[in-house]
């Protein structure tokens, strides 16, 4: 009996999940009310409340059906025999290819990247959203700074510049797609950015530490 409620406690769960989802998709995050989940889920507002403290609760379990852009990539052990770049453009190309077959995925990701309108109430969400940005960032910074100790990237690489373009190039990307999914294959694209960016990294002399200015050259 025990297993059985808690089986159907699991089930709500998963329905008001399904209907945050639906709800945030059609009208973003911030105008829709836990109400307007409720009546689409099929329960109270009370029975929300059970599973969710508030939006932002509910929020942060919507997204964590994925891993958020920053939380997919760089989720490496660095340990000593790991290929630090393999393991960065695998992981880069299959963050693309699940958006790019996974309905599920590609709502969530539109209500994260173009849904979440920046308001005072959203504050909890906002920092949802920021605190994986930081942790991501950090992950890409060791997992660059491996590469660099392996002599998969030049010594001289300026990490401090690397992070965020990569990073920007990633979620760029990803909207860029979403605004027109049928535009090109994303998978395709992604596969020939995420290679474009570790030559980048390897050859471009912008992304050394001891570069050159154009007006000193």
């Amino acid at each position: 009996m025990a297993r059985r409620r808690k089986e159907e406690a699991q089930e709500t769960r998963e329905r008001i999940l399904d209907a945050a989802i639906d709800v945030f998709h059609k009208r973003g995050v911030s105008r829709p009310s836990l109400t307007e989940v409720a009546e689409l889920a099929g329960v109270t507002r009370g029975a929300v409340y059970g599973h969710f403290q508030n939006k932002a609760d509910l929020f942060s379990a919507v997204a964590d059906r994925v891993k958020l852009p920053d939380e997919s990539l760089c989720q490496v052990p660095l340990d000593g025999g790991c290929d630090p770049l393999r393991e960065l453009r695998q992981r880069w190309i299959f963050l693309y290819k699940e958006v790019a077959t996974n309905e599920e995925w590609q709502r969530i990701f539109e209500i994260i990247l173009m849904r979440c309108e920046k308001v005072a109430e959203l504050a909890e969400i906002q920092q949802r959203c920021s605190d994986g940005h930081c942790e991501g960032a950090t992950r890409l910074r060791i997992l660059l700074e491996a590469a660099i100790r392996a002599g998969q990237l030049p010594a001289d690489l300026d990490v401090d510049c690397a992070v965020p373009i990569i990073h920007g190039s990633l979620i760029g990307l990803l909207q860029d797609w979403l605004m027109n999914p049928a535009a090109y294959d994303l998978a395709e694209v992604g596969a020939r950015q995420a290679d474009a960016m570790l030559e980048m990294l390897r050859t471009s002399p912008h992304m050394m530490k001891n570069k050159q200015s154009v007006e000193e050259v």
